[in-house]
């Protein structure tokens, strides 16, 4: 769906989408695993400066693997959102200081409106977890032999090397040779 400059200048645009998995295209390890349903309006905030407010709910499970034991893992995701955008144009007029003091995230848009799954893929990838792990007991995989320690224990015991403590140690060996 295409959410139009010229419509918006005309009336408030709601939607109510369904996209089905593969339609949006996230990065490489993530992958939308479930139909992703949002609902929600668009408005033309200020019809001078082209500000485009998108308001709305989306719900959707997208798979990723885990990053500590890399086995694949499922994300439910239900998410409200409020999002503003401006022309492209309006980035390269106003500085830092103007973006900053509305207190506001602002997105941009290019040509003459927004591409709804643009919008959609942008809040779900914003309301995925910094780090994608299966659960937070993911004792993840060994670093020596790459098990995965939550099927079953390897019995490997890595040192943990701290380089910043050899000098001293040397030191130490070599005073407590002089004794």
């Amino acid at each position: 769906m295409f959410i139009g400059l010229r419509e918006l200048e005309l009336h408030t645009v709601s939607f109510n989408v369904e996209i089905p998995a593969g339609e949006i295209d996230y990065e490489s390890k993530i992958s939308q695993s479930s139909v992703l349903h949002s609902e929600g309006t668009a408005q033309l905030l200020n019809h001078a400066l082209g500000e485009v407010r998108v308001l709305g709910d989306l719900n959707v499970t997208v798979e990723s693997t885990c990053d500590r034991c890399v086995e694949p893992t499922s994300f439910p995701i239900e998410s409200h959102f409020d999002l503003i955008y401006m022309p492209a144009s309006s980035a390269k007029t106003g500085g830092e200081d103007e973006l900053d003091t509305a207190g506001v995230e602002v997105g941009y848009y290019e040509g003459s409106g927004l591409a709804l799954k643009d919008v959609l893929r942008e809040v779900v990838l914003l309301a995925l977890p910094m780090q994608l792990v299966c659960s937070e007991e993911c004792k993840g995989i060994c670093p020596v032999c790459g098990q995965n320690r939550n099927q079953r224990e390897c019995g490997c015991h890595p040192e943990a090397a701290d380089d910043r403590w050899n000098k001293l140690r040397d030191f130490r060996a070599e005073i407590g040779q002089h004794n």
